[in-house]
């Protein structure tokens, strides 16, 4: 299974669109736009299909962590107790 498949199947299970994607992305300082992102959905033989790299998928997942379960919260130091 290809890194293109991976996105295909979590853009139909989570009901995903073009646009929901690039938020996703963006939500990890990655830039990609829309005409980028529509060449990963394209079949193998189309002239303007591109392969997903591990980079673009790695962002795509952390980014959905994000957007599912909300940014991290800060890490306040320990106070010692007194």
């Amino acid at each position: 299974m290809t890194n293109n498949d991976i996105l295909k199947k979590l853009r139909v299970a989570l009901k995903l669109r073009d646009d929901d994607i690039v938020k996703i992305l963006a939500l990890v300082d990655f830039r990609i736009s829309k005409s980028e992102l529509g060449a990963f959905f394209r079949k193998e033989d189309h002239p303007k299909y591109m392969e997903c790299g591990d980079q673009i998928l790695r962002n795509f997942l952390n980014g959905l962590v994000i957007h599912l379960r909300g940014p991290m919260p800060n890490k306040e130091e320990k106070k010692p107790k007194t």
